[in-house]
């Protein structure tokens, strides 16, 4: 029978019958410009009528992903030029191949605030996904990569151990990659960006990528694009991922909604301890570690780690299968360093296991895109040409006590709804 005929049909029990029978296997797109008010197609060829017909339907929801990826993905690529189409499948094939340099250049482009460079960005990124679906399921469904959360004050020694860590990963076989966040100055808007030279060896492993990244005023201290870094990265074979943050405050939530493992790094002599980092922060961390547990630091490490040991116990457990540890290490002499590492992979082992480290990768997907929508909608809102033309006006108001903020805040948005 011909299939465009049958398309044809209008009457809509027939094609209910057969779209469920005939066609069950197959999975179509049909855009909502090729129905009618009825919701019946239109009688149009099987090409125009833009359906796609796929490989043999699973009755899992993975294939459906993957078809709903490749058909975004064609309709982002048929927007670029053929130049803009050459450097996106050049820095794709550059990057699953594990070239660092197109690494780099993937991540300086995800990073760009040029808004062709971002719709470029977006397409790449959609490759890389792609190929991130089906590579996780040759794995088994099991991640590709562990993402690790680094934190703790300014003088934990941080770098330091990072540096020893990732040299003890790259011996072992690993490859790593070091996502480092440098907070912005407030006044120039600049970052010093000099994590790599706190890590001069690590930076010269072969199997070690080391990417510092300027937060840009960003809450959290984590960029817009840190998870979209960590894509890349994982696209481009890196099986162990670390982001180390910027200092300990309340804002640094924004990691924990992008790692599996939060770390937290703390030093033995910083005064009261645990009135100087905050309860949600340590409630947030699956292993603590006290640093500089070598020397004459080596008692106050000890009764800081008796401390934090006993204070656990009175927070409110984030997993049911993992209760936090609290370790010491030093990165000068290598003490606890293995142990900390097979900590984290009894971690990372357990977690799979009981299958709460894949529910909360698909939870922090959720929360990533609407933290997402959320900056967008915040900057469409400043560049949109009544409130831009409104916003110095009402600022002067405010500034001068002639209006409050929060009645100032409701005219720029009656005036946004009303344009929009």
């Amino acid at each position: 029978m011909n299939i465009p005929m049958l398309l044809q049909h209008p009457h809509r029990d027939f094609l209910k019958v057969l779209l469920r029978t005939l066609f069950r296997r197959y999975h179509f797109i049909l855009p909502s410009s090729t129905h009618l008010r009825s919701g019946i197609p239109r009688a149009q060829p099987f090409s125009s009528l833009g359906l796609h017909p796929a490989k043999w339907m699973l009755p899992s929801n993975g294939l459906t992903r993957k078809l709903c990826l490749q058909t975004t993905l064609k309709e982002q690529t048929e927007g670029l030029s053929n130049k803009e189409q050459r450097l996106v499948a050049e820095l794709y094939t550059g990057l699953i191949q594990g070239q660092r340099a197109c690494l780099a250049e993937a991540i300086t482009l995800i990073e760009s605030a040029h808004s062709r460079k971002k719709e470029l960005a977006q397409v790449l990124l959609q490759k890389v996904l792609v190929h991130h679906r089906e590579q996780e399921k040759l794995n088994k469904g099991k991640p590709l990569a562990f993402r690790v959360g680094l934190s703790g004050p300014p003088g934990a020694g941080k770098s330091t151990f990072i540096e020893y860590f990732g040299k003890m990963l790259t011996e072992r076989g690993h490859k790593l990659s070091v996502l480092a966040v440098d907070p912005s100055s407030c006044t120039s808007g600049g970052s010093l960006l000099g994590d790599k030279t706190r890590m001069t060896e690590l930076s010269r492993d072969m199997n070690a990528y080391i990417r510092p990244s300027p937060t840009r005023g960003t809450l959290g201290g984590v960029t817009r694009t840190t998870n979209e870094a960590i894509l890349l990265c994982e696209g481009g074979g890196y099986d162990i991922i670390l982001i180390e943050t910027v200092g300990v405050g309340q804002s640094e939530f924004a990691v924990a909604d992008m790692v599996d493992m939060f770390v937290l790094l703390l030093p033995p002599a910083g005064g009261d301890e645990l009135q100087g980092i905050k309860r949600g922060i340590i409630e947030m961390a699956d292993l603590v570690a006290i640093t500089k547990s070598d020397g004459d630091l080596v008692v106050p490490a000890r009764r800081i780690q008796a401390e934090y040991v006993s204070a656990l116990k009175l927070l409110r457990r984030r997993s049911g299968v993992w209760r936090p540890k609290v370790i010491r290490i030093s990165a000068r002499s290598g003490e606890g360093i293995t142990e900390m590492w097979d900590t984290m992979k009894e971690f990372q082992d357990v977690m799979l296991a009981s299958g709460e480290l894949t529910a909360k990768r698909q939870k922090q997907q959720k929360v990533w895109m609407w933290n997402l929508i959320q900056e967008n909608v915040v900057e469409h809102f400043r560049t949109h040409p009544t409130v831009r033309e409104q916003i110095p006006l009402l600022e002067k108001r405010v500034l001068s006590g002639a209006l409050s903020p929060g009645l100032a805040a409701d005219l720029l948005l009656k005036a946004f709804k009303s344009r929009v």
